[in-house]
């Protein structure tokens, strides 16, 4: 009950929003979008969003995770906004004839290894997680979003197709090239591999 009533305090006082929680909603949000300025707009946005709805908490959950909440929502309207905006290319739906993993068919020629750890252990592990960010950074922006939006923000492929304006097709090839790069980046950054 005390910590709820905490965080009724800090939601009550709009002035140290940005000391207690900025960093945090900061980096939470360039990890999703891979862009400083809309990284920074988005945690404005939360922020304001916040100081209209302050009212409406009740204290269910923690002041952060509040802020949180209205970030996510506030990704998922800028990515809906941006690919109804944008044309959508091929270049992440096609095969890359040059890739040295798949053949022409976009099979893999060679399997990857094994991963002995399990998706809960990994997310528990901030280092992986941080090489996760490192190797997104070499995924293009389209893989990457998708990637983002499936395997860290949890959202199910309807949600995702309807934000990214994709079909379920794109979307699984999407995810299995993003999957395929970044698991390739982590083995070789020695992540994930059985020391058998």
């Amino acid at each position: 009950m005390e910590n709820s009533r905490s965080d009724q305090n800090e939601i009550a006082d709009p002035e140290n929003w940005v000391n207690l929680y900025g960093d945090a909603l900061f980096s939470y949000a360039l990890s999703r979008v891979r862009d400083r300025h809309t990284a920074e707009d988005l945690v404005q946005e939360t922020l304001l969003a916040a100081l209209k709805a302050r009212h409406s908490f009740k204290g269910k959950s923690k002041a952060r995770t509040w802020f949180t909440g209205i970030l996510k929502h506030k990704i998922i309207d800028y990515y809906r906004k941006k690919y109804r905006e944008q044309p959508m290319g091929n270049s992440d739906f096609i095969a890359d004839i040059s890739d040295p993993d798949f053949d022409s068919n976009g099979n893999w020629k060679n399997k990857p290894d094994k991963w002995s750890a399990t998706p809960e252990k990994l997310l528990e592990n901030k280092e992986i997680m941080a090489m996760i960010h490192q190797c997104m950074a070499f995924l293009t922006d389209r893989l990457a979003q998708t990637f983002a939006l499936r395997e860290l923000e949890g959202h199910p492929t309807e949600k995702i197709c309807k934000v990214l304006n994709i079909t379920s097709t794109n979307c699984w090839v999407m995810l299995h090239r993003a999957r395929s790069s970044i698991r390739r980046c982590l083995e070789d950054n020695g992540f994930g591999v059985d020391e058998a």
